[in-house]
């Protein structure tokens, strides 16, 4: 490519990235760090194809200035936390939102399978759960006590216990993704296949309602923060397979990075589910309505912030982005 042509066909790219620069204070770094990315990438062939240019000059030291912005020793100031919940997190979720999609596409064609699959065995969730489990179960529901599994220990040794395997499980999503993203599918339909098995194990024993009653009134935030986690994921491993205009590295750390904080932001979302789990789910003895009313609110609060607040947000910030 003759340099004439490489500077009319990145200009209005590299004047946006200087802009960036001026106005990093008002940014999220993700948005310099992919403005870095970009221009290190054309520094690069510029180095290749015009050594001796000024604007091999020039984009080095636009690298230069984005690099300085990024990784200046700044103190960080406590309103990023409240900013990285509210704005980066979501704003990566719109960035991601097919990861998103194709993540609960493949969950939910999960679940289907382990519905049709223990409807036309009733064995096959003996294969899912285990012999144990399903034993245990049984003898729980043959004593009037089907869900009596979430009182078997105690309350805050419980809700620690499920709190360090919610998360773990999560990260193990996000990090399978190194594999390439179809280590993070095989995780996500294990768990829709184990979740559509154990419903319809209840179904089969005409306990559908109470099951989902009490699953659900913690399942509903788990079981969304576990289709996000294998989100990131997805994320981190196409990063790798599809790296379109980046080099293939850029391109996976640029999923990395992003996949990162998006399992990041489900931890205290777990660890709600947790407390749920472990202080609430037990009282199978509460109102009904009571509980199916904290299930839409879960359900409501899911579909808020990982679908309606991103929106919002890209429509605020992310066209400065754009």
């Amino acid at each position: 490519m003759k340099e004439v042509s490489f500077i009319r066909q990145n200009i209005e790219k590299w004047r946006t990235t200087e802009t960036l620069v001026e106005t990093a204070s008002d940014i999220s770094p993700d948005q310099l760090a992919d403005a870095y990315i970009e221009t290190t990438t054309d520094l690069a062939f510029a180095r290749s194809h015009y050594p001796a240019s000024r604007i091999t000059i020039y984009l080095n030291n636009l690298a230069s200035a984005i690099h300085n912005e990024l990784y200046s020793n700044k103190r960080e100031k406590w309103s990023r936390l409240w900013t990285f919940w509210s704005r980066e997190v979501p704003l990566t979720m719109y960035e991601e939102r097919r990861s998103l999609w194709l993540s609960f596409v493949i969950f939910f064609v999960s679940v289907l399978v382990g519905v049709v699959s223990q409807w036309h065995d009733g064995e096959f969730v003996r294969i899912i759960l285990g012999d144990s489990y399903v034993d245990m179960t049984l003898s729980n529901i043959g004593k009037g006590e089907p869900m009596a599994v979430y009182n078997g220990d105690g309350e805050l040794r419980m809700f620690l216990g499920i709190t360090f395997n919610n998360i773990y499980v999560s990260f193990l999503a996000f990090v399978s993704g190194v594999l390439t993203s179809f280590a993070t599918g095989f995780l996500l339909f294990q768990n829709g296949v184990m979740l559509g098995s154990f419903q319809t194990f209840f179904m089969q024993h005409d306990l559908l309602a109470e099951s989902m009653l009490a699953v659900w009134l913690h399942g509903t935030l788990e079981i969304s923060a576990v289709i996000v986690a294998g989100a990131a994921g997805l994320t981190m491993g196409n990063g790798w397979l599809f790296p379109g205009t980046y080099p293939r590295l850029a391109s996976f750390r640029r999923g990395a990075r992003r996949g990162l904080k998006i399992v990041v932001g489900t931890v205290p979302i777990f660890i709600v589910a947790a407390f749920v789990e472990g202080f609430f789910t037990r009282h199978t003895e509460w109102n009904d309505g009571l509980r199916l009313a904290f299930i839409l609110a879960s359900l409501a609060f899911v579909v808020g912030y990982y679908i309606v607040l991103p929106y919002q947000i890209h429509s605020k910030y992310g066209k400065k982005k754009d």
